[in-house]
């Protein structure tokens, strides 16, 4: 019997940086286990490159065929998880159908860091090592969880 892969939905307000990383993140790290999108309260135009050159340059990571978009255009979709990654989204998100379970991952935007060039990109490398980590936590998580959630049953 196959297990239903877990639906995932990282926001944030620009869905430019954040989340973005942490959607090409997850999808990496769960090798293709985990369905994952990503959105935003309020849309940026295009990834920020940055963001791109972070999980790029960190994990050899590309991140086309991602692009921001409004979590509106999801309301109907049903997720298992909502995962928040910055505290406006946290408080803007909307009700999804299902109740998914949320999490609250509050990060600092590394968009917001001024200074040299040098500066900023550590700023998202930073960020992105986090997601990376809990990420991975996550999914040792749901390891477990499923683990749990399967176990036999003896008669």
């Amino acid at each position: 019997m196959s297990q239903k892969r877990r639906r995932v939905l990282f926001l944030c307000s620009g869905n430019s940086a954040r989340s973005q990383m942490a959607e090409a993140i997850l999808k990496n790290q769960s090798a293709g286990g985990v369905e994952v999108e990503s959105a935003g309260s309020q849309p940026q135009p295009e990834i920020h490159p940055l963001a791109r050159r972070a999980v790029a340059d960190l994990f050899g990571l590309d991140m086309a065929g991602q692009r921001p978009k409004s979590v509106d255009a999801l309301l109907g979709r049903t997720f298992d998880c909502v995962i928040s990654v910055c505290d406006r989204a946290a408080a803007a998100c909307p009700v999804f159908p299902g109740n998914p379970e949320r999490i609250r991952w509050s990060l600092e935007d590394p968009a917001g860091v001024s200074g040299t060039e040098e500066e900023r990109a550590r700023a998202f490398e930073a960020t992105a090592k986090d997601l990376a980590e809990r990420i991975r936590g996550w999914l040792a998580a749901e390891s477990l969880r499923g683990t749990a959630d399967s176990s036999r049953r003896f008669d």
